[in-house]
């Protein structure tokens, strides 16, 4: 299996992180900016959830938790839908964001 490094850290060859735990801000910010993302409060809102949903379960969490869980803090004065949620992460959605977040690639597809 073919490693690269991104801010010092080994990425598999589709460009997730290898050790969930050798992930920190600087990589994500990192990767967001190879992605054209500028991470805003909101990005950093779900990045966080991911890593702490994963951290617990061993598997990311659906949209449907997502926004059931942190919709508000996402955007609150209208209903956080799939689909705004969908509009952060414009290049894949739940596996950009779990990518960002420092999961492992074999957890996001489902996501």
């Amino acid at each position: 299996m073919l490693n690269l490094q991104v801010a010092g850290r080994h990425l598999n060859k589709k460009g997730y992180l290898a050790r969930f735990d050798d992930w920190d801000r600087d990589l994500a910010l990192t990767l967001a900016a190879e992605e054209g993302l500028k991470l805003t409060d909101c990005h950093w809102r779900v990045i966080a959830f991911l890593r702490d949903y994963y951290a617990t379960h061993e598997i990311p969490p659906s949209p449907r938790v997502v926004i059931k869980s942190i919709g508000t803090a996402i955007t609150e004065h209208v209903p956080c839908t799939r689909r705004h949620l969908e509009s952060l992460f414009p290049d894949g959605g739940c596996r950009q964001a779990c990518r960002i977040a420092g999961l492992p690639d074999y957890y996001c597809h489902g996501c």
